[in-house]
């Protein structure tokens, strides 16, 4: 693994750099399991509220299937050098019931809204509890950046 000219960031620099790529970027892999399947992943669109990701995805969806029942989830950013890793329990909105600020937000983002499809879509709302977030080998480190739902100082 290269890592000549990576500085090691302070945990408050990395929650920075994680909460702005948060904000900016599109895609999230989203993994889910099922006990008798097994592990399951899944890019989506996403949508970062200050304090959760939204997702949404067909109702009848693997995803939407495996997080009714098992709604631990890891996320990942899709970067494999700046690595961004949340896990949390997934909290799932039908269509029709979704909060109308998250959907109005999430349509703004993406300039599509699951509530006039043809077919029933699943939002998916998740409240990381872990943020693990790092930069090739000298930031392994001090990884953990939130626990227990709190960013760490």
């Amino acid at each position: 693994m290269e890592t000549t000219g990576i500085v090691r960031r302070q945990t408050a620099e990395r929650m920075r750099d994680v909460l702005e790529r948060l904000v900016t970027e599109r895609d999230v892999w989203v993994s889910t399991a099922h006990s008798d399947h097994g592990p399951h992943q899944v890019p989506l669109w996403f949508l970062w509220d200050g304090r959760a990701v939204w997702m949404c995805t067909s109702a009848t969806s693997v995803t939407a299937r495996n997080v009714r029942k098992e709604p631990r989830v890891r996320l990942s950013l899709p970067d494999t050098f700046d690595v961004v890793l949340l896990q949390g329990e997934a909290e799932c909105f039908p269509d029709q019931a979704v909060p109308g600020g998250a959907a109005e937000a999430f349509a703004d983002k993406f300039g599509w809204d699951p509530r006039v499809e043809e077919g029933s879509f699943l939002y998916v709302r998740v409240v990381p509890r872990t943020v693990r977030a790092w930069r090739g080998e000298p930031e392994l480190r001090g990884r953990v950046i939130m626990r227990d739902g709190m960013w760490l100082e």
